[in-house]
């Protein structure tokens, strides 16, 4: 679990900040989900898993939220995302 920042943002250029903050944020939302989606699968507990779940499903929304201010920040993001996209397409097909 993220409970110290893999970089070091005091060593991020000015111009360079807003999106490794981001990405950052990006981390710890996925690392969230993860840690939601195990504890889910754990309890036997009906009602304890739908809520990780739905915490879980949350957690997605925010990395959404979070991809897409990256996205609006950073072009080269967005191209490379949307070649990531083709070369899947490529191998296994649309879908």
């Amino acid at each position: 679990m993220l409970s110290q920042l893999p970089i070091n943002l005091a060593r991020v250029s000015k111009e360079n900040i807003d999106k490794e903050v981001l990405r950052l944020a990006i981390i710890a939302e996925l690392d969230a989900v993860s840690l939601y989606e195990q504890l889910a699968a754990m309890t036997e507990n009906p009602h304890i898993r739908t809520i990780l779940l739905d915490v879980a499903k949350e957690e997605k929304t925010h990395v959404g939220e979070f991809q897409a201010m990256l996205l609006r920040l950073d072009q080269q993001q967005k191209e490379e995302l949307a070649h990531g996209e083709e070369e899947v397409e490529e191998l296994v097909g649309s879908k």
